[in-house]
């Protein structure tokens, strides 16, 4: 079984998780997931960044505030797919399961995924119902599971932290979006 933070199980979702439960790479993002319990944060998430999205004019879908940067439709369609792999991170090590997770090269999916050919209101039900089918296996971890930990891109995170880590990403996107698209 993977080790667990806190044995004696004082871990609480509402807490912002420690260092020691995820790589210094993403302390920026936990710095920037909202406060509060982490299942209540991404629940509020799914309703606030599907009603940015769907806000957006669909012309802006292609735009690049520079050359050699991502669309709008690639920054949110990155957003979906990071959900996608902090998600099953988050399975992997809840579930107890012990191999390591590889990493993902977001530039190798960025480069490599459609949504530039989807509609911005398609993204924005996609990020939807994915962050739902999370939030609603999340409600069931008590302070033993999102304690629990696994290897995932050569870095120990607890289930605490990558649900901070998600929903600090998905800020920091949309916050990027907000000052350097819009």
């Amino acid at each position: 079984m993977p080790p667990v933070f806190n044995e004696t199980a004082q871990i609480m979702p509402d807490r912002l998780p420690e260092p020691s439960e995820y790589a210094p790479f993403y302390a920026g993002y936990v710095s920037e997931a909202p406060t509060g319990k982490i299942v209540d944060v991404l629940r509020a998430q799914q309703t606030s960044i599907r009603g940015f999205i769907v806000g957006l004019p669909e012309e802006l879908a292609g735009y690049r505030y520079a050359e050699g940067k991502w669309s709008v439709a690639e920054v949110l369609g990155h957003v979906v797919d990071t959900e996608r792999v902090f998600g099953y991170r988050a399975l992997h090590f809840a579930r107890g399961a012990t191999g390591a997770i590889p990493g993902m090269d977001q530039d190798e999916f960025a480069a490599t995924a459609p949504y530039h050919r989807r509609s911005l209101a398609s993204i924005a039900d996609e990020f939807s119902w994915l962050r739902a089918a999370n939030v609603e296996q999340y409600q069931a971890f008590d302070a033993e599971i999102f304690g629990r930990s696994g290897v995932a891109s050569g870095a120990t995170a607890s289930v605490r932290a990558l649900l901070h880590i998600m929903a600090g990403h998905a800020a920091h996107h949309i916050t990027v979006l907000e000052e350097r698209y819009l």
